[in-house]
């Protein structure tokens, strides 16, 4: 076909423990109540299959596609994607096309359809503290140097109390919502109910709600705590002082921050504050990507979908997630991209957690759409 398409999937999963938390082995697809249970099928091989379905239909109804496919199936993006920049810069007249379609959406609550025009980006470092050459004694806290104390201190530094990153230069170049980014947000489904009884809060932080919700949900980069390691976390009481600590963090990034900036950042800022004896490493680095609303390409996604649909679309200018091949992408191909409706997924589909799942009705309306979609971008 005159349009060339590039699709991206991946085949690759989360690990599947907690085991116990599952209702139904995690690698043994299981239909309940017309869901199908399985790890991975949500994120991401459902929409893989629905999109492979799409593209066999077309050809057996037609003998031929109405584009041109492009298509890039990885099995590391779980773990960032290590070797997808070498591929990129390798194969970039391979990979080179008129629009992609990255994973992800499906259709909201509300059966609106669902496009995110981009990612934000990540940084994801570790610590290490070493207080002592061994465990020791709590009795000998006073004298001698703790671990865990030190770490918390450390981490302690990087937020004020209102949670806005105290290292200087993180927030340089980031980039405030367009007009027509703030307007997409404004026209999205209302989710917020249905989102504090997923996570069983009352609130979200700062008591936000509404535009305000999703502008900061969208566009302000953050700085996560993902897991503190150290001393005794065992059951009844072991008085312990800890020789090491470790945590790790991921700081979700926004344009235009730089992961390898922020980095360097970070490490000037313990440095400052006293704590360049913390060993930090970094695990994994991803720029952030946005394609703009007004980009053609979006516009004729945009436009398939509503027909498909039969009502509104809603556009995310920008996902809280980070996927680290589109900053290479980016760089070595320079297609624009998006998510469309595709994916046969929903808000509370459990993708990394246990009892992962997708709805066959989904599964279905999703092979239904990327045919109307592909025969849409087909069309002259």
């Amino acid at each position: 076909g005159p349009f060339t398409l590039l699709l991206y999937n991946h085949y690759d999963v989360q690990p599947a423990d907690p085991l116990e938390l599952w209702d139904s082995p995690p690698f043994e697809p299981t239909v309940r109540e017309g869901n199908l249970y399985a790890r991975g099928v949500s994120d991401n091989k459902g929409e893989f299959a629905a999109r492979l379905a799409a593209v066999h239909a077309l050809r057996d109804a037609q003998g031929e596609l109405p584009v041109t496919i492009r298509w890039m199936v990885e099995g590391e993006e779980e773990i960032g994607s290590p070797h997808f920049a070498a591929l990129a810069e390798r194969y970039a007249d391979l990979l080179r096309a008129d629009g992609c379609l990255w994973e992800g959406s499906g259709f909201d609550a509300a059966d609106r359809p669902e496009i995110s025009l981009g990612a934000k980006g990540m940084l994801y470092v570790q610590y290490e503290v070493q207080g002592t050459g061994r465990d020791a004694h709590s009795g000998a806290a006073p004298i001698l140097p703790s671990a865990a104390w030190r770490l918390v201190q450390a981490l302690n530094s990087l937020r004020d109390a209102d949670g806005r990153v105290r290292i200087p230069g993180f927030y340089d170049g980031v980039q405030p919502p367009t007009e027509a980014q703030v307007a997409a947000m404004a026209a999205q489904t209302d989710m917020e109910a249905e989102m504090r009884k997923a996570f069983g809060v009352e609130q979200f932080v700062d008591g936000l709600t509404g535009l305000a919700l999703r502008e900061r949900a969208a566009f302000s980069p953050t700085a996560n705590i993902a897991g503190l390691l150290t001393g005794y976390t065992g059951e009844g009481v072991k008085t312990v002082l800890p020789a090491c600590a470790m945590a790790k963090m991921d700081f979700r990034l926004v344009p235009d921050q730089h992961p390898d900036d922020i980095f360097e950042k970070l490490r000037a800022h313990l440095a400052a504050e006293g704590f360049d004896d913390i060993r930090l490493t970094k695990l994994g680095a991803a720029e952030p990507v946005v394609t703009p609303i007004e980009h053609p390409f979006v516009q004729r996604v945009i436009t398939a979908a509503e027909r498909f649909a039969g009502r509104p679309a809603t556009v995310d200018p920008l996902v809280g997630g980070t996927l680290p091949f589109l900053g290479w992408l980016r760089r070595f191909v320079g297609v624009p991209g998006l998510s469309a409706p595709g994916n046969p997924t929903y808000w509370a589909n459990n993708a990394h957690s246990p009892n992962e799942h997708i709805r066959l009705s989904d599964l279905a309306r999703a092979v239904q759409f990327n045919v109307a979609l592909l025969t849409a971008l087909g069309e002259v």
